[in-house]
């Protein structure tokens, strides 16, 4: 079984990315704020959502992705730690939402120590339902994860197989699949995470 997203462009690139942020923070780790640019145009594009992104939605250029980008940096603001919890996402994205009159979009925690299974099955629903999902990692061993390590991106596919599930990853203005067990599977204590919508 396979389901993938639509996904808008950025003139040529696939969503957007951090290192188009002329700034040092941004630039660095403005990673949560774009992931939750990417989520407002997709609820705008493909969730009948208004009023959240200012620009024009037909023709996304660089310079207008860019200005949004600033207008989420406040709710998602780039700090020496990272916004490494899903808590503080949550809070921020929510509150954006909020002061743009999107009241009917809830977001929840999924924790990176769930369950692979379980956490299959809540991809599996929510790509299914239509939602993109941003996923946080943390620390990663595995060397095919070191451009995600300490990072926000998004899931918005997924492909089964017998034994295996990959997962569609977009992040940097492109996308990659990984095996959800390479991706899940850190190998550190601490974990990252989902954040789930309804």
């Amino acid at each position: 079984m396979k389901k993938e997203l639509p996904h808008f462009n950025v003139d040529a690139a696939y969503g957007g990315s951090q290192e188009w942020c002329p700034t040092h923070w941004m630039n660095i780790g403005g990673c949560a704020a774009i992931t939750a640019c990417d989520c407002s145009l997709c609820f705008e594009l493909y969730k009948q959502k208004a009023g959240l992104y200012p620009h024009e939605k037909n023709h996304i250029s660089k310079a207008d992705y860019v200005d949004f980008a600033y207008v989420m940096e406040p709710y998602l603001k780039p700090r020496e730690t990272g916004i490494d919890r899903l808590d503080i996402y949550i809070d921020g994205f929510t509150a954006f939402l909020h002061d743009r009159q999107v009241k009917d979009i809830s977001m929840t925690p999924w924790d990176g120590h769930k369950d692979i299974a379980a956490t299959q099955n809540v991809i599996i629903e929510q790509i299914n339902s239509g939602w993109p999902i941003p996923c946080l990692t943390l620390l990663h061993r595995h060397p095919l994860m070191e451009d995600y390590v300490w990072h926000w991106y998004i899931i918005n596919g997924y492909e089964t197989f017998a034994d295996t599930m990959m997962v569609k990853t977009v992040t940097y203005g492109t996308w990659r699949w990984f095996d959800l067990s390479v991706l899940w599977n850190t190998g550190y204590d601490r974990k990252g995470g989902l954040i789930l919508f309804a």
